[in-house]
């Protein structure tokens, strides 16, 4: 992106001072802006603080440091030089040029793991949506691995106390800031639709069940969810006990160690957790989640939606036709392997283990055994929540089954995360260029008008358009996203009543 030009708008009074921004690839941007004091010090593993007011001018002209984090996933997350700090807390947000009514405003969350991942990633380059759609776009930094996605309370002291959901608070904190803020920027505030994508939309389903988000939203939409993945209390203290053990600090000594280690150490520690203990010991699960902690989260989410408690938004809630493929291939954290899938039902439900894998024609076989360790950890709880929810608000269910030729070539078809070029219209540079590099150009192209459209239509609106019905139990119609689309009803019916009764863990 390119700086062009400075004009007398981009100068903002916010509620908390005011910010300047510019001009990049014809849009308005703002880049950087605190919406939360730093969580540093003190406020390290605590719940976000208000931002102490300025009156200077704030240069709002480059993004803040991505939250600590592993280097090497510049794409989606942290390169080699990305500045990176604890004090991460930051907001971006880009519109039109030109003034109009308020526009729909449409907040992203990033995925990666609750480990990885940065508002300035390339990956999230929302030019051609906001060209498209004549919308405002936010995305915020919100802190990761240990620091945002662990337990630690029961190390806590008088003096030195520890929060639970402190990335998930972030989120809150940042949609807060949207409500002071976005119509000064132009974007409506009783208009605003969060959106994310694998550990984003895991986000997105979290914050529908937070009661702190309630009025904040009006729609949502989830790419790729797990909304199983949140636990509490067993697993996130044996997996806080599990990260003392890593950095070789005895319980004693956990409150000091967790409130003035580097940062470093902690990533470092968290990444080995989720990489090599979890998926070995509790197959299927994110060492590194949401807490269910009986306040900010007072539900598991899938108990939530069915009882009716998660906010009654429209939704649009769907996944991609073989999500366990790159984990299988480029992760390996998922239940993927008849070995991990054995432990994972020993642990969560033996007596549906035979009837599940049955409805798998050719397991243990390696293309089968992905697909289960897909569909159980985001297929399955996904069709959960769709079917819970759409007896109280709209709902609309999708997969997305196209694929560029490369990802056939590399043994992926549509897996996990080949939707973002899609939803962004991105497929001119990065991750897209390199899927379409043995062609499919305008193909992909096509299919991500189609999909963003779509998605575009319901963030102005609530409703997807006439080509999409709503999901709900009696047929269960999904549209399917391919070079061709459709509307099917109850697709992989023989898996879905299989799966029926299965819990997973909690």
């Amino acid at each position: 992106m390119s700086l062009t030009a400075v004009r007398p708008d981009l100068t903002v009074e916010t509620m908390e001072g005011p910010v300047r921004g510019a001009v990049n690839s014809g849009l308005r941007t703002w880049r950087g802006i605190p919406y939360a004091a730093p969580p540093v010090g003190e406020l390290r593993l605590r719940l976000p603080q208000p931002v102490r007011p300025w009156t200077e001018v704030f240069d709002a002209t480059a993004y803040g440091p991505v939250p600590p984090q592993p280097r090497g996933r510049g794409f989606l997350g942290a390169g080699r030089r990305t500045p990176m700090d604890e004090d991460c807390l930051t907001v971006n947000v880009t519109a039109p040029l030109a003034p109009a009514a308020p526009r729909p405003v449409l907040v992203y969350l990033y995925g990666g793991g609750f480990t990885t991942g940065a508002a300035s990633a390339e990956a999230y380059d929302s030019t051609r949506l906001v060209e498209r759609g004549d919308v405002v776009y936010v995305c915020m930094n919100y802190r990761l691995g240990a620091l945002g996605f662990m337990d630690f309370r029961r190390y806590s002291t008088p003096q030195r106390p520890f929060d639970a959901n402190c990335g998930l608070a972030d989120q809150v904190a940042a949609l807060r800031w949207v409500q002071r803020n976005i119509a000064r920027f132009g974007g409506d505030p009783g208009n605003v639709t969060i959106f994310g994508q694998s550990a984003g939309a895991m986000s997105v389903t979290a914050l529908m069940c937070a009661p702190s988000a309630k009025g904040l939203f009006h729609r949502a939409i989830a790419l790729s969810s797990a909304p199983s993945t949140a636990y509490g209390p067993g697993l996130p203290e044996k997996w806080a006990a599990n990260l003392l053990d890593l950095l070789g600090v005895p319980e004693a000594d956990a409150g000091k160690a967790l409130a003035s280690l580097p940062a470093s150490r902690l990533v470092e520690a968290a990444v080995r957790l989720t990489r090599d203990v979890a998926p070995e010991s509790e197959p299927g699960t994110r060492a590194v989640a949401p807490v269910v902690d009986g306040d900010f989260l007072p539900l598991h989410p899938i108990d939530a939606f069915r009882a009716g408690t998660a906010h009654r938004v429209p939704l649009v809630m769907g996944n991609m036709g073989r999500e366990g493929a790159l984990f299988d291939q480029f992760e390996d954290v998922l239940p993927t392997k008849p070995e991990r899938i054995d432990t994972m039902f020993a642990l969560t439900g033996p007596d549906l283990k035979d009837r599940v894998l049955g409805a798998y024609p050719g397991y243990p076989g390696k293309r089968e055994a992905v697909d289960v360790g897909g569909d159980a950890v985001f297929w399955h709880p996904g069709i959960q929540v769709a079917e819970a929810h759409s007896a109280f608000a709209p709902t609309w269910s999708y997969r997305f089954d196209y694929a560029p030729r490369m990802a056939h070539l590399l043994g992926l078809g549509a897996t996990h995360g080949l939707d973002i070029p899609a939803v962004f219209g991105n497929y001119a540079s990065g991750l897209g260029r390199f899927l379409t590099l043995a062609g499919g150009g305008r193909t992909a192209v096509s299919v991500s008008n189609r999909f963003q459209g779509a998605l575009l239509r319901f963030a102005r609106t609530g409703n997807p358009g006439p080509m999409w019905p709503a999901y709900e139990t009696q047929s269960r119609k999904t549209k399917i996203f391919d070079r061709t689309d459709q509307i099917v009803p109850d697709p992989h019916h023989v898996r879905r009543v299989a799966w029926n009764g299965y819990l997973g863990y909690r």
